[in-house]
């Protein structure tokens, strides 16, 4: 059983310029929910995090389980691989990891930034407006909500030029 669940995923140009017929990498979130490595008493980690050498630290959650951010967000590439000597939960080389507030906290410029240039730099990010950056990538994001935060409100665009 995996402790991650898809979040949403996008489709980059692989090797940094999108044109027609271009080769793209589909990108996803990854998200660990709060309960995973939990230090509160009764999930069945009081001998300890089996997931501390690879992800951010874990968090308290209510005694069903909720928190108010997930434990993390890791960003990966289709060619990711998951499984390693220390865990087969752990991904080998990720794009990106996020705690839970920094991803909830995040804009959606700032992680498409983020996500290029951990992407050995042959993504490019040329879209400083997120509209244009969602127009230029394929997304897919099972609960149908549109911003990275989970907060449609939060997030603002400029018009395309």
């Amino acid at each position: 059983m995996s402790i991650y669940a898809t979040l949403w995923w996008l489709k980059f140009p692989r090797y940094g310029d999108e044109y027609v017929g271009c080769e793209w990498i589909r990108v996803s979130a990854q998200g660990v929910p709060a309960h995973v490595g939990t230090p509160t008493r009764g999930f069945g980690y009081e001998d300890g995090d089996p997931y501390a050498d690879f992800l951010p630290p874990a968090v308290e959650v209510t005694a069903e389980g909720d928190s108010e951010f997930m434990r993390a967000v890791v960003i990966v590439t289709e060619e990711t691989h998951k499984g390693t000597a220390r865990s087969p939960q752990e991904y080998v080389n990720p794009l990106v990891i996020l705690s839970g507030p920094e991803y909830a906290s995040i804009s959606f410029v700032e992680l498409h930034t983020r996500v290029c240039g951990a992407y050995g730099g042959q993504v490019q990010s040329p879209w400083h407006n997120p509209l244009q950056a969602m127009m230029r990538c394929s997304w897919y994001c099972p609960t149908d909500e549109f911003s990275i935060r989970g907060r449609a409100e939060e997030e603002t665009a400029d018009p395309i030029e």
